[in-house]
């Protein structure tokens, strides 16, 4: 095991009923604030009345940004820098997803930069010095940024997706009320249970030995995911197997799993540069690209790969190749299961597009730890998964 430095420094609020819990935390913070949120599915559920009437209770007034994209855009974070500027304000109240969150904590990261906020994700996040206060109203268990200092952002004029991470950027407080996710829609369910069993994969496949109890949570939340997920797209308010849900996104993502490993992210990375360019959602390319990572790098760790078929999905098979190759045939099997399509041609991607792609995700230097990856690599990944 690494050596590390633990810091989760995040107030959660768990449970239901925890919103009231909204105006103390903001009062100890500020009484002028960005309220930032999506495309109004906050409004439809009535959220929207509920976080504004909190709001004015305790005085604390606000402007908005709304419109946040799933993939969200730089300019969305110019915006909210502006607005920022303009009415003085101190304090980014995100109330969504992780597109909401991971916008406000660019617009938080922009503030105080006295540069374009796009040369943050170009390189210079390690320049950051002072940021805005963030916390976040969760409303969608998926990408664990209620809990990180993680921000991915997309460039819609230059077509890239990239992130950021710094401590500063990790929210003051969260609000993680699982009844918030009932309404969540079918499709955007399934998204966040692929989101979260990707982000603990990325962190559980590591050469990094001695990890004994890293890779024994990892294995908890990813058989939760295994349980609970099915049980949530058949009963949206099944209150159990939603709180199982967003509790095992915020730790599949808050560096539980991190501390003492060397981790991979390739997958992601590749991803970024997929929906960068087409725009689809972030789980779906996970999806696909998955298992064509796996059977990629497997030569390079089979060990890492017949540890999680046989702890994860129970196989006992005695040729290692079988076994691990049974392990990546039932990951791909779950996504399945869960509604997610299996190669890139069925979510648009065009061939030709391909190597464009390849170089996109290489853009700032190689990918993953499990097995270094160049461009040359990428394309290969992209081919078996198209």
């Amino acid at each position: 095991m690494l050596n590390f430095d633990y810091n989760i420094q995040t107030v959660i609020h768990f449970g239901k009923g925890k919103v009231s819990e909204l105006g103390p935390e903001l009062r100890k913070h500020s009484s002028n604030i960005l309220f930032v949120y999506g495309q109004g599915s906050i409004k439809k559920t009535g959220l929207y009345d509920q976080i504004t009437g909190i709001l004015n209770e305790h005085n604390i007034s606000f402007q908005e940004l709304s419109g946040i994209k799933p993939n969200p855009h730089i300019s969305s974070v110019r915006t909210g820098i502006q607005l920022c500027n303009d009415y003085e304000l101190d304090f980014v109240l995100a109330v969504g997803g992780g597109s909401v969150i991971d916008c406000a904590k660019a617009i938080a990261a922009g503030y105080y930069w006295n540069e374009d906020v796009w040369d943050l994700f170009l390189g210079k996040e390690h320049e950051i010095k002072k940021t805005l206060p963030v916390g976040s109203v969760l409303t969608i268990s998926a990408t664990g940024s209620e809990m990180n200092g993680n921000a991915v952002i997309t460039n819609e004029y230059s077509k890239d997706k990239l992130g950021i991470h710094h401590d500063l950027l990790r929210p003051q407080f969260s609000i993680l009320d699982p009844t918030f996710t009932f309404s969540v829609p079918k499709k955007q369910t399934a998204a966040g249970i692929v989101d979260t069993f990707s982000h603990v994969l990325e962190q559980y496949f590591s050469k990094t030995t001695g990890a004994f109890v890293q890779n024994r949570l990892s294995e908890a939340i990813l058989k939760t995911c295994i349980h609970y997920g099915p049980i949530a797209l058949t009963h949206p308010t099944d209150y159990d197997a939603r709180a199982n849900l967003m509790w095992s996104s915020s730790l599949a993502l808050n560096k539980l799993l991190t501390y003492g490993k060397q981790t991979d992210w390739a997958t992601h990375g590749i991803e970024h540069a997929v929906s960068a360019l087409y725009d689809i959602t972030h789980a779906v390319g996970l999806a696909i690209l998955t298992p064509s990572w796996m059977k990629y790098v497997l030569d390079d760790s089979r060990e890492l790969f017949e540890m999680y078929a046989k702890n994860v999905w129970g196989y006992t098979e005695k040729d290692p190749y079988v076994l691990a190759m049974k392990g990546i045939n039932k990951t791909k099997d779950f996504f399945v299961s869960l509604g997610m399509p299996t190669k890139l041609s069925e979510v648009g991607v065009k061939k030709e597009n391909l190597s464009e792609i390849a170089e996109k995700a290489t853009l700032l230097g190689s990918l993953g730890s499990v097995k270094k990856l160049d461009s040359t690599d990428v394309l290969c990944i992209l081919n078996d998964a198209y």
